[in-house]
């Protein structure tokens, strides 16, 4: 008991250092867009030490602190940006060694792993800014990978705020469009914490609901019009910054606008999802964790398909297909990385 006392208290500090480094850029960049956090401080520290204490929940966590980081490499100050960027890194390290960290939990296929070496070519060239696409199924572990391999580039990370952004350039709420580019987030906007959440009917609408819905979203169905926007928004922000986006159908949409980029799908053996999910949400039985897998992948499938044109997963539509139980997440995250930095180093030759 005294134990898990102790590990509350060590969580709460680090929810405070949380909050407290968000306050720090938010004064340093003296704009409301830097500030993650914006209820009073005790109700945000209890709500992240629920969050890190439980690892399903925990999850979330990784956007925050993305969202943190990103504002903060935007300080202009060099000293003061060193300054938060060494808490902001100090701060990562604490979370990702939590018993109920995002980043724990491996996906390994220790016998695909004696076969693997990193021994990529030199290939992509160095044009704009680096723009990495990540698709992946749930349970390879992609989206830790794409958050990881974002910070060892010391680069943006995006996942569930992109969605966040074009809700608000549509004025919606949340509830009234679902987020299909994400596993991690609902109809509701939280993340599924229970599979029997992905197979709830879906809301009908009164008359005057499907009105207000066509003025909202200029006529077009309320998921066009997100992708849409989506569209825009990633175009932009890859004419202004490097960064790793989870999803979203983002490789056809750079591709579509000329946008020079590297795309990666990220999987793993079904048997392998299967115990990672379990282990991220210790509450499926085998059965659960079978079904929500398949219809993920099939809801992912369409969605993709139905966008872009191109087969979700076909190896002919990637830069780099890479099979995550071989190498592990660290390992999948070095993988990559030692082949983007090929890129970089021939680039300046």
């Amino acid at each position: 008991m005294s134990g898990n006392v102790s590990n509350e208290t060590k969580i709460r500090e680090l929810a405070e250092r949380i909050y407290d480094l968000d306050a720090q850029v938010y004064a340093s960049l003296g704009s409301s867009l830097g500030r993650v956090f914006n209820r009073d401080r005790e109700r945000c520290v209890r709500e992240l030490t629920s969050l890190m204490m439980a690892r399903p929940e925990g999850n979330l966590v990784r956007s925050e602190i993305a969202l943190i980081g990103n504002m903060a490499r935007t300080i202009k100050d060099k000293e003061e940006r060193r300054l938060i960027m060494t808490e902001y890194n100090e701060i990562l390290q604490a979370v990702m060694e939590l018993p109920t960290s995002f980043a724990s939990g491996d996906v390994v296929n220790m016998e695909l792993a004696k076969l693997n070496t990193f021994n990529l070519k030199k290939r992509f060239t160095d044009k704009d800014h680096l723009v990495i696409c990540i698709g992946w199924t749930y349970g390879s572990g992609g989206a830790n990978i794409g958050f990881k391999l974002a910070d060892k580039l010391k680069i943006n990370f995006y996942d569930a705020e992109i969605f966040e952004a074009v809700l608000k350039r549509l004025e919606a709420e949340k509830d009234s469009v679902e987020d299909r580019g994400s596993y991690r987030i609902s109809a509701a906007g939280d993340q599924v914490q229970n599979p029997s959440d992905a197979f709830k009917p879906e809301r009908h609408l009164t008359l005057r609901q499907h009105m207000r819905e066509f003025s909202r979203f200029h006529g077009l169905p309320k998921e066009d019009a997100v992708f849409f926007n989506e569209s825009d928004l990633l175009c932009d922000m890859a004419k202004k910054e490097d960064f790793v986006v989870l999803g979203r159908c983002s490789d056809v949409i750079m591709t579509n606008n000329h946008i020079p980029h590297i795309s990666i799908y990220i999987t793993a053996p079904f048997e392998q999802r299967i115990k990672r999910a379990m282990e991220i949400d210790s509450s499926l039985t085998v059965k659960q964790a079978i079904r929500y897998l398949k219809h993920l992948d099939r809801e992912r499938s369409k969605h993709y398909h139905f966008y872009t044109g191109r087969q979700w997963g076909n190896a002919n539509n990637y830069d780099l297909c890479i099979n995550s139980a071989s190498y592990g997440i660290d390992g999948t995250v070095d993988f990559i990385y030692d082949m983007i930095n090929l890129r970089l180093e021939e680039a300046k030759k």
